[in-house]
Parts: C-alpha cells; sequence; structure tokens
C-alpha cells in the first residue's frame, strides 16, 4: 500500500477538509500526522491508519503504528479503536490471531481498546487492520512537524528500515534464501520488529524541550525530512555517515535492492533539539537505554541536502507514494498464504 502525491492530495482530498469549529485546533495538514481538538479543559490528539502491507504481526503492528504518531507528539496515547477486514467469512482464525495480536499490543502499550468494527470483504487478497489512536495533553504543549528551528540539532533514535526489514523477513522469507540470505540473517531481521514502538523516546525527548518529532513511515527517513523541513519553513543539513543503521538492513538492503533511507520504519523516531536541550535529551535517552545518534543540523533554506562521500544530494520535493515497502510487494512474491 502506497500514499497518494502531495499533488493528488492537494486536489482531491484536502479541498474537502473545512471546519468552522473553534475547538479544532488542528485538522487535516500534510506532514502532521495527528489532530488536535479541544474537549472540556483538556486537548485531544487522535490519528488513524492502516496497515495492509504486512501479514505476520499485523494486527500488533498496526496498534504500535497508531499510537507512535499519538506519541509524538508528546501526548502519550490512551485509547484505540479499530477495524479489521479479513478476505474471506471462513478467515475466523485469521480473525482470532489479529485480535489476539491487537490486545498482546494494547497491553504492552497500556491502552484500552473501546470500539471498532470487524468483517470481511472478497476484494481483499490480505487483511486489512486500522488503528483509530487517542490521547490527551494535560498540561503538556504539543510537540509538532513544524515546530524545528534553525540552530536545532537533528537527531535519530535506534536506526533506519526497521519495520520495513523486518516486514520483508516475515513474509518474504523464501524470496530471502532465494537472494542468498541465511536463516540467522532472517531471524535477525524479523527481531527488529520488536523495536517498533517510539513511545519511550517520543516521551523523553517532548519532555526536555523538542522542538519538533516525527517517526519515520512511508517514505522513509528522507521524506520524513522533508516534511519537518517544508512544514517548518527551514533547511536540513545531513551527514549520511552519521546515519544509524543496524547491519541486518545493510545486508537485506543488498538483497532486495532497496534504499534504506526511503524505506518504512516504524520503530524510528526524528527530533529537532535546540543545543541548550542536547545534554537533557542525550541524558534521558541514555538512562532509558535507547540508542541514538546526532545526524545533523537544521539551517536556514529550503529541502534536506545529505552529505555523502564528500557530494552534496540535494532533495526539495515531498514524494510521498515513493514507499520502498510498497515496491517490493510488487517486485517479489510473498510466502505461500500471505
Amino acid at each position: 500500500m502506497s500514499k497518494f502525491s502531495l499533488d493528488v492530495l492537494n486536489r482531491a482530498v484536502f479541498p474537502y477538509f473545512h471546519s468552522k469549529d473553534p475547538d479544532v485546533i488542528q485538522g487535516a495538514v500534510f506532514g502532521e500526522d495527528v489532530a488536535l481538538t479541544r474537549v472540556g479543559g483538556d486537548i485531544l490528539v487522535s490519528h488513524v491508519d492502516p496497515i495492509v502491507g504486512a501479514v505476520n504481526n499485523i494486527g500488533w503492528l498496526a496498534v504500535h503504528v497508531a499510537c507512535n504518531d499519538v506519541a509524538t507528539s508528546g501526548a502519550p496515547p490512551r485509547w484505540i479503536q479499530l477495524l479489521v477486514l479479513v478476505p474471506n467469512q471462513e478467515d475466523e482464525e485469521l480473525l482470532e490471531n489479529i485480535m489476539r495480536d491487537v490486545s498482546q499490543a494494547a497491553q504492552e502499550i497500556g491502552i484500552s481498546i473501546i470500539g471498532g468494527h470487524s468483517g470481511y470483504s472478497s476484494a481483499l487478497s490480505r487483511p486489512l487492520v486500522a488503528v483509530t489512536a487517542f490521547g490527551t495533553l494535560g498540561d503538556r504543549k504539543a510537540v509538532l512537524t513544524k515546530g524545528a528551528q534553525v540552530g536545532d540539532r537533528i537527531l535519530i533514535t535506534k536506526g533506519i528500515a526497521l519495520e520495513g526489514t523486518a516486514i520483508l523477513a516475515h513474509d518474504f522469507s523464501n524470496t530471502a534464501h532465494q537472494q542468498g540470505l541465511i536463516d540467522v540473517e532472517i531471524e535477525a531481521a524479523k527481531a527488529l520488529i520488536n523495536q517498533v514502538s517510539v513511545i519511550p523516546e517520543a516521551m523523553v525527548l517532548a519532555q526536555n524541550g523538542a522542538t519538533s518529532m516525527h517517526d519515520v513511515t512511508r517514505g522513509g527517513l528522507l521524506e520524513t525530512l522533508l516534511e519537518i523541513a517544508a512544514l517548518s519553513d527551514v533547511g536540513i543539513q545531513i551527514d549520511y555517515r552519521c546515519i544509524p543503521m543496524p547491519s541486518i538492513v545493510a545486508t537485506f538492503a543488498e538483497a532486495f535492492k532497496f534504499d534504506p533511507i526511503k524505506m518504512i520504519s516504524s520503530g524510528t523516531l526524528v527530533a529537532t533539539v535546540p543545543p541548550l536541550q542536547l545534554q537533557a535529551v542525550t541524558q534521558g535517552l541514555t538512562e532509558n537505554a535507547i540508542l541514538f545518534a546526532d545526524i545533523g543540523s537544521v539551517v536556514t533554506g529550503a529541502g534536506v541536502d545529505i552529505i555523502r562521500d564528500a557530494e552534496v544530494c540535494h532533495y526539495s520535493d515531498s514524494h510521498p507514494e515513493e514507499d520502498e515497502l510498497a515496491r517490493m510487494w510488487v517486485k517479489y512474491s510473498p510466502d505461500e498464504g500471505k
């Protein structure tokens, strides 16, 4: 599954999102993954996300992905609603497995499932799970994509292409073997799925002065950086050598021929941090055993410059429709039954 291009969204989607309700603080904005709504004396943070480009762990993954987006605003997720569609009426075992996964993820995060819908459709070849996640800000200040300031440092947690690599290992293991990967490598890639939550680091960063945060989903690290730059009206300069990439990701990228900086990576969080807050952020992340790296800075200008091998590659346009995981689903055949 891929997103539509920004041109399509501007023509066919965003013109139809209007609200005169004064309690809608933030509605649909490209690059901002949450809505902010005033409810009584608090601010409700909400986000919806579907998962269809995975089969193993799909329910568990859908919960974590949706809750991640709420957390990047600085609000702990509290509730979810769930949509589950499977291909056939006979897929009761698949439905129960998805629900079991959803329940496990909810318990891990500490959230409540407050409703939803389940059904089947012969138009589907794979299950679809969509989760709407909610949280409240309380006395916290919302951290949004558009908040980056010139002079901020750019931090990234864990590494890139985590989710996409894990999905390939789970759902394309036969292809992985055909590409020369061995069992121990496939198992190592599968284990990356356990790093998918960014809630712990999002809470640390929000509490210690991050000016913007964005989890790395469709389009990968590059699309995330482009959205931060565009919404914040700044430029971003990155040293490619500083980008953390697990060795197993590099191995899979070579075998499957995908670009790691364009691969979906739930579990990776990008944050911009003022220099004066770096010490507090570093201490907080270290105390919580969260791996991170400083990969660049926010500068005047526009777009993203990535310095690699003494060359500077400039990127200026967002392309959310360019997704490496979706390309893998087209290029390779998933394991039988996936």
